[in-house]
């Protein structure tokens, strides 16, 4: 019994090891800092980081401008000439570029939210993805004689997925995006007037 108890202790230590491989060590990020082990290889490739994701959002939603004025009608007209509506827009776009960015965005999600094949082909798209990087970091990927790069992973996890994004009809999909995102963004921008700060400032711009 106390052999067999000694045994059970044993395993536990070695468990224990086991997981603060997984999750206290310091140099097994890419970038020298992380946990190591399994974890290590959760951590986004180079060029990727949640952080400078995170901070580009922040910085739109500060420069983000009030929903509420954003969709007064009050301050809607139909321009008065084609130069006009042109001012309108290039102004417009300058101002609220951060609102449109997050228009462009949820237009986005919801094309992929309301089509479950497209779902699935961007599981599969980041599930391929996913094994192509964790292979590439147990060993270095080489084909033809050239290590597989970051952009080379990506490329090669959209082949794979090219199909079934082929069959969620991926292309109508972009097409729709981008159209219903000038549709919204340009009625928005040549409807929109501009504020008297904003046209004075637009006035004193050299020509």
């Amino acid at each position: 019994m106390p052999s067999g108890a000694q045994k059970g202790e044993n395993c536990l230590v070695d468990m224990d090891s086991k997981a603060g491989d997984l999750f206290s060590a310091e140099d097994a990020h890419p970038t020298g800092t992380g946990g190591a082990g399994i974890m290590a290889k959760l951590w986004l490739p180079k060029g990727f980081s949640v952080s400078m994701a995170k901070e580009w959002i922040d910085r739109r939603r500060v420069s983000i401008r009030p929903w509420a004025s954003f969709v007064d009608q009050r301050k809607f007209s139909k321009p008065r000439n084609f130069g006009e509506m042109c001012q309108r827009v290039v102004k417009n776009v300058e101002i609220y570029n951060s609102n449109y960015t997050f228009i462009f965005l949820g237009l986005i999600l919801y094309c992929i939210i309301s089509s479950p094949m497209l779902l699935i082909a961007l599981a599969v798209f980041v599930g391929a993805f996913y094994i192509i990087h964790l292979k590439s970091l147990e060993s270095k990927l080489v084909v033809l004689g050239k290590e597989l790069t970051v952009p080379h992973q990506m490329s090669l996890a959209g082949a794979v997925s090219l199909p079934v994004f082929w069959l969620a009809g991926a292309g109508a999909a972009v097409f729709w995006v981008l159209g219903a995102t000038l549709f919204v963004i340009g009625s928005h921008a040549a409807f929109r007037e501009l504020e008297g700060s904003d046209m004075e400032e637009l006035l004193m711009e050299p020509v």
